[in-house]
């Protein structure tokens, strides 16, 4: 049996594998979005027979393998993926995605049995049921709510699930979208769509912002000159959930002063300087402390707070307090800071701090906290990003209207990380 190397570490492609993808391969170059779809149905839906004979018996080769209960969740990703990665790079196919995915939640792939199917065929849609259950399945839905403009027509109503916001946070995508056997092809386009839709807020925030400078100057002139003709000022709309004040007030805090003249880079900036001349790891995590605590209110901190962070970075690496500060010690404290602060992991999804953050500072403060740490270690942004994916897929099914405590910190990161790490120019609101 010819093998060759897959996208997903150590495991091998067989050669009916990798007939079904050249079938996909040279299809998709001569058949429209539409007509691929239903090629696509008819092969991994369907089971039909009318498909080329050569491949209904490969993929049936591949079905009856001991390994696919295992393995089948590999070949169908792959074989979506051929055909998203493709219609990705062409704007006017890129509405076909979501139609792929629909496919997956037609009820006919529940109804496998039957005495009057094939074996191979009932095999072929237990192990198709089976691919609606994983992750691989999972991030295939989220990124058709990415792509799918449906979505963004639904993007305010309440009653829909947190899921279904996918589309609005750029910083979740490699994340959410990206499961443990994509390939670099796929990592490549989730980039790419990942690139776009952040540079699409950030010019829209870039407009709105302009549009409310115009508004208030406009203002302020027909106050000076009551008789004169006001000013027309064409509407820009909030490109975020969160209202108008509380966007403002987002904007000004993550790009402006708060701290007395300085802003949140110029606070890291100050303390990368001094955290240099450290004697040791001990007395760094001692000025850390300080650093994060500056940006707690005093009577919140001294509740709970102050205490669980100070015991928290006195257990981390405690083995290295006599050894000087380096950048080792740097990122491993900034990310399990973060860990400590936001949430714990997939399997253990404890957020109980953060919530906590959030209830008493409310979003926008408790968002520039963990700002403060990522611009004192720029390598570990990843972390806060693989954070709050943990946090999105943890809710992912509840309801908007029942988790808006995390969708306005959601919508509060988004504007802290395009004011600090964008292409953004807020220069002109301060």
């Amino acid at each position: 049996m010819v093998t060759t190397q897959s996208g997903r570490g150590n495991r091998q492609i067989t050669a009916e594998e990798q007939m079904i993808y050249d079938h996909l391969l040279h299809w998709i170059d001569l058949e429209s979005p539409e007509q691929m779809v239903e090629r696509f149905r008819a092969l991994f839906i369907d089971g039909s027979h009318d498909s080329d004979h050569e491949v209904v018996m490969a993929l049936s080769q591949v079905t009856s393998s001991r390994m696919a209960n295992e393995e089948f969740r590999y070949v169908l990703n792959r074989c979506c993926h051929i055909l998203i990665n493709r219609w990705q790079a062409r704007p006017q196919s890129q509405l076909a995605i979501p139609k792929l995915v629909e496919l997956f939640e037609s009820t006919d792939i529940e109804t496998y049995g039957g005495m009057h199917r094939s074996r191979s065929l009932r095999r072929l849609r237990e192990l198709t049921h089976q691919f609606t259950e994983t992750e691989q399945c999972l991030t295939l839905r989220r990124l058709a709510q990415v792509v799918s403009q449906a979505a963004e027509a639904n993007s305010y109503t309440g009653s829909n699930p947190l899921g279904t916001l996918i589309q609005r946070y750029p910083y979740l995508y490699e994340h959410c979208l990206l499961s443990e056997d994509s390939t670099h092809e796929q990592q490549s386009t989730v980039r790419q769509i990942q690139a776009v839709k952040q540079h699409k807020f950030e010019v829209d925030l870039s407009q709105y912002i302009t549009y409310q400078v115009r508004r208030t100057q406009a203002a302020n002139e027909f106050k000076a000159v009551p008789n004169g003709v006001p000013r027309m000022i064409y509407p820009v709309s909030n490109p975020t959930l969160l209202g108008d004040r509380d966007l403002s007030q987002a904007i000004r805090h993550y790009s402006g002063k708060v701290e007395g003249t300085r802003t949140y880079k110029d606070i890291a900036h100050n303390f990368l300087n001094q955290s240099g001349h450290s004697q040791s790891y001990r007395a760094f995590k001692d000025d850390l402390y300080q650093y994060i605590t500056a940006s707690v209110d005093p009577e919140y901190g001294k509740r709970q707070f102050n205490n669980q962070l100070h015991l928290h970075l006195r257990n981390t690496l405690p083995s290295s307090n006599t050894k000087p500060l380096n950048d080792f010690l740097m990122v491993r404290t900034c990310s399990q800071l973060l860990t400590f602060l936001v949430v714990d992991s997939p399997q253990k999804p404890n957020h109980f701090v953060f919530i906590d953050l959030v209830t008493n500072l409310g979003p926008t403060l408790t968002i520039g906290l963990l700002l403060k740490i990522v611009l004192l270690c720029r390598k570990v942004r990843p972390v806060l990003e693989r954070r709050f994916s943990i946090l999105f897929s943890h809710y992912e099914s509840c309801t908007r209207d029942a988790v808006q405590w995390l969708i306005a910190a959601l919508e509060n990161l988004n504007v802290a990380l395009s004011a600090n790490f964008g292409s953004l120019d807020l220069s002109f609101m301060h």
